[in-house]
């Protein structure tokens, strides 16, 4: 009698049943995470064709206005060069021409210099600015790394940031064997573009792609940690 249940089913039955459920919900959850990874990979892709956009437009705005402030600036001292050699002409070798002449040549140069140089220091400003909007960080973090791999280093740190979050989110055993995971992870991510910055260009290109790739997943996993669906 006890081999049937209530609904006439075997135990083994049962058992089949619950095993087929459980391989369900495993493979569900498994083709949920891989479309959260590429709908974070297409969110990424077209986040960075819209600033790097924006980049292109920045920079070209501010070569234009470097172009147009040297143009003004040598207007300027070939205006002023000018004067000061019409006034040392009409006294050859006059110790007050010559001293003049000296003195607007040493003032030529303050007016086009710190022109030249704030726009170049706004520019770098502005082109960190749209690089750490592109890969998602702050230009804060993005500065302080250095090199080509400096972008993925910086995501790196946001990524831990955020694994902080779900942490102090979820206590859970489950969560903590999570976050020790992606922790680790990260680590061989941060070691494999260290690794990458002596090597060949087109090397470091592909080492740096497939770091890209790795964080992106691991972007969505903890992403689907807080939450939140991208």
């Amino acid at each position: 009698m006890g081999l049937f249940s209530s609904d006439g089913k075997t135990r083994a039955q049962r058992r089949a049943e619950t095993k087929a459920l459980k391989a369900k919900a495993k493979l569900d959850a498994k083709l949920a995470a891989k479309d959260r990874r590429r709908a974070s990979r297409e969110l990424r892709k077209s986040r960075k064709k819209i600033v790097e956009k924006e980049l292109k437009a920045q920079r070209k705005t501010l070569k234009a206005e470097a172009k147009a402030a040297q143009k003004v600036a040598k207007a300027e001292a070939k205006t002023v060069a000018a004067k000061a050699k019409a006034t040392a002409d009409a006294k050859p070798f006059s110790p007050a021409s010559v001293k003049r002449f000296l003195t607007v040549t040493r003032l030529v140069a303050p007016i086009a210099v710190p022109v030249i140089y704030r726009l170049a220091v706004a520019g770098r400003g502005k082109i960190t600015e749209l690089q750490a909007k592109r890969i998602g960080v702050s230009p804060a973090q993005l500065v302080k790394y250095s090199g080509s791999g400096a972008p993925l280093l910086a995501r790196i740190e946001a990524l831990r940031t955020s694994l902080q979050k779900v942490s102090a989110q979820d206590t859970s055993s489950d969560t903590k064997q999570f976050v020790d995971a992606m922790t680790a992870r990260l680590d061989n991510l941060a070691i494999a573009v260290d690794a990458a910055e002596p090597m060949p260009a087109q090397q470091r290109k592909t080492a740096h792609r497939a770091v890209e790739n790795e964080l992106s997943a691991i972007d969505a996993d903890i992403m689907a940690r807080l939450g939140v669906r991208t």
